[in-house]
């Protein structure tokens, strides 16, 4: 018999939950584990400003008193406020190829969106577009990353079981690194700045790049991003959690920022050293000895880069602001050795996006989706 529990939202709760899914793929070569850390963070209403505006419930599944499946229930307010729908997002799913205790999960999130009001589950989402989404449906064999979510073949097939449904689908793609600047988009990158003005900046320090543009990257993408599906509006709260988690980690050779003639910002591109491979061997723990993988993957011999953010002013895309970003970043990563660079999920629809690949040799290696419900 599969017995479903809340989960109340203290540390030691909240590592175990995070846990359940480290266990589930232990020895499958393609899944990266999360930091524990930074999962239970972002699950602890206490640490994550996205609480302000949403809600949550996390279950775990059990079966004779062990754990066999988890899921967190969240209500996005600021989104279901612009859209218009009363949505419960489910994410952080993680189950055995079981039936019983899939749909006794979801059943826990959709009976949870009830009592809320909620009319229909959408997911896998987190609280806002920076947590990890979509459920992998293609590209089981490839290798994961660090900003996406990686699960098993039998999920979809679960999941739509219990009648749900495509609601949208994402695309990745795996680039090879060029020897050179393709010349088309050097020709591009040139023009741009003759007609713009813009121009690129490089730091050397974290500490200054934070203070001048720290605001301002976040600010970014809420604007190109604002269209985006189910897309959820960084708070100036959120700002300053992410530039305070995220900036110091910055490898500042793969950060590009492009600006006008009046230095403002008008496109960021922002990669790092894959952390595939050093998460995995972490295990999900920082300490007493997970550091030194991750220190060796962001400073150490690498051939794979990922792409994790690249943002463009709404009257600045389709004008070949990227061309200009890549133009800069092309002999970095010539220089450090990398041989692929990763693209980050991108909307199925956003041809315009997909489109910049087309200078380089290129596959797509991954699809994910986003499911639907009524309830």
């Amino acid at each position: 018999m599969i017995e479903v529990k809340k989960i109340s939202p203290t540390k030691k709760n909240l590592r175990k939950f995070t846990q359940f899914q480290i266990d589930l793929y232990r020895g499958n070569d393609c899944y990266v584990p999360p930091l524990v850390s930074d999962d239970v963070k972002t699950l602890d209403p206490k640490k994550n400003p996205a609480f302000d505006f949403c809600e949550a419930q996390c279950f775990m599944a059990y079966e004779g008193g062990r754990p066999v499946g988890r899921v967190a229930a969240i209500i996005n307010n600021a989104v279901n406020e612009r859209s218009g729908e009363k949505s419960v997002r489910f994410g952080f799913l993680d189950f055995e190829d079981n039936p019983e205790v899939s749909a006794a999960l979801m059943k826990a999130v959709e009976q949870w969106g009830k009592e809320r009001g909620m009319t229909r589950v959408i997911g896998p989402l987190g609280f806002t577009d920076l947590d990890h989404e979509g459920m992998l449906i293609e590209g089981f064999d490839e290798l994961s990353t660090m900003a996406t979510i990686y699960n098993y073949p039998y999920y979809p097939e679960h999941i739509e079981r219990l009648g749900y449904a495509k609601d949208s689908d994402w695309k990745e793609f795996v680039m090879d690194v060029p020897d050179g600047i393709p010349e088309k988009m050097n020709r591009v990158a040139d023009i741009v700045k003759k007609r713009t003005g813009l121009k690129v900046k490089k730091y050397t320090s974290r500490k200054k790049i934070k203070e001048e543009y720290g605001r301002a990257l976040f600010e970014l993408v809420n604007e190109a991003y604002d269209q985006l599906y189910e897309y959820s509006p960084l708070t100036d709260r959120q700002i300053e959690y992410y530039i305070n988690q995220y900036l110091d980690l910055l490898d500042l050779d793969l950060v590009t920022i492009i600006v006008d003639e009046e230095e403002k910002l008008v496109g960021v591109g922002i990669s790092m050293p894959s952390m595939s491979r050093a998460l995995q061997k972490a295990k999900g723990k920082l300490f007493p000895f997970g550091w030194i993988p991750l220190l060796k993957g962001l400073k150490g011999k690498n051939d794979r880069v990922d792409l994790l953010l690249v943002a463009v002013k709404p009257e600045y895309q389709s004008k070949g602001v990227n061309a200009l970003l890549f133009q800069d970043l092309i002999p970095y990563y010539i220089k450090r050795g990398f041989k692929w660079a990763e693209s980050n999920p991108e909307m199925e629809t956003n041809a315009k996006v997909q489109s910049q690949w087309d200078y380089f040799t290129h596959r797509q290696h991954r699809r994910r989706r986003s499911y639907v419900k009524n309830i």
